[in-house]
């Protein structure tokens, strides 16, 4: 999505040394560029009878919370160890710099719920599939994931699984 480019920069060496961050900052501080993004985002879930939309910490939220709005269903944090105040499940996995964990409240989505899972960047795909695998050990639907943006250099279609759909608004090749 061409219109989206401009709002996004590069921030090089962050957060360490060879890695080039893309910061949606601007694109935030932009009103008329982040309607643009969320309601691009909404478009591929109009019709989809959602019931919740999944989000991950922390920059998810602001894309997570703006979707559910705009498309009038609920909102399920996916955050960091620790962070919830309830009984929670958890699962791994590895980040293109390291590793990390993600927990859900264990009770966060009913079986057969269906979700939308949403992030604003998919690099090596690690924090959308544990994403995924805590939606499923729920019993819920994933509909599809959504991003904003998709480093497709670091291929990470290659492990996200046919048939969930994978939308991405601006992808970098």
């Amino acid at each position: 999505m061409i219109e989206l480019l401009p709002y996004v920069r590069d921030v090089p060496d962050f957060p360490k040394p060879g890695i080039l961050f893309k910061d949606i900052t601007p694109l935030l501080a932009d009103a008329a560029a982040f309607k643009l993004c969320v309601a691009t985002l909404a478009k591929p879930y109009r019709d989809a009878r959602l019931d919740a939309i999944c989000a991950i910490e922390s920059r998810g939220f602001i894309f997570g919370a703006a979707l559910a709005r705009e498309l009038a269903v609920g909102f399920v944090p996916i955050r960091k160890p620790g962070k919830l105040p309830s009984r929670t499940i958890g699962a791994d996995y590895a980040l293109e710099y390291g590793s990390d964990r993600l927990e859900i409240h264990a009770d966060a989505l009913a079986p057969g719920a269906r979700v939308a899972l949403v992030d604003d960047v998919i690099a090596t795909g690690g924090t959308l599939s544990a994403a995924r695998a805590l939606i499923g050990l729920l019993g819920a639907e994933l509909i599809a994931a959504s991003v904003v943006i998709e480093l497709a250099f670091l291929n990470a279609r290659a492990n996200w699984p046919a048939p969930v759909p994978l939308h991405a608004l601006i992808r970098y090749s």
